[in-house]
C-alpha cells in the first residue's frame, strides 16, 4: 500500500489565476479566491504549507450584491481606544477601497494560523480590468 505524499515548501508550483469578478455575486468569488489561495484545488494539497496560487482579481468594482447588502451591510474595526469602534460601510469600501474589502472578506476564510499571512500577500485585487501582471501566464482568464 503507498502512503500520501505531503508537499514540502520548496516543491510547490505556484501559477498566476486571473479572476474576473464582473457580473458575478461577491460571495461566489471570495470562495473561488480563497480556495484557489489556499490551494485546495491541487492534486497535492497539504493542510500545513501554503501550495496555493497568485490570484489576480480584475474588475473587483463591478461585483453583484444579493438584497440589500450594499447600503446595510458594515464592515467594523477598532482603533484600541475607549469607545473606538470604527465602522465602513459596504458601499464606501467598494467604491474608495475596493482591495481593503476583498482582503477583510477573504481573510475570514483561510485558517486562523500565520499560514494566512502568506496567503492573503498572493491576492491582487483592481478595480479596472487592467492589471500590471501581463508578464505572468494565466491559468484560467475569467473563469
Amino acid at each position: 500500500m503507498k502512503a500520501t505524499r505531503a508537499i514540502k515548501p520548496h516543491e510547490v508550483k505556484r501559477d498566476w489565476i486571473v479572476v474576473d469578478a464582473e457580473g458575478k455575486r461577491f460571495g461566489r468569488v471570495l470562495t473561488e479566491i480563497a480556495t484557489l489561495l489556499r490551494g485546495k484545488h491541487k492534486p497535492c494539497f497539504t493542510p500545513n504549507v501554503d501550495c496555493g496560487d497568485y490570484v489576480v482579481v480584475i474588475n473587483a468594482k463591478k461585483v453583484e450584491f444579493s438584497g440589500n447588502k450594499l447600503n446595510t451591510k458594515q464592515y467594523h474595526r477598532h482603533t484600541g481606544y475607549f469607545g473606538g469602534v470604527k465602522s465602513d460601510k459596504l458601499a464606501d469600501l467598494l467604491e474608495n477601497n475596493p482591495a481593503k474589502l476583498y482582503r477583510l472578506a477573504v481573510r475570514g476564510m483561510l485558517p486562523k494560523t500565520n499560514l494566512a499571512k502568506s496567503m492573503i500577500k498572493k491576492l491582487k485585487v483592481y478595480a479596472g480590468s487592467e492589471h500590471p501582471h501581463s508578464a505572468q501566464v494565466s491559468k484560467k482568464e475569467g473563469k
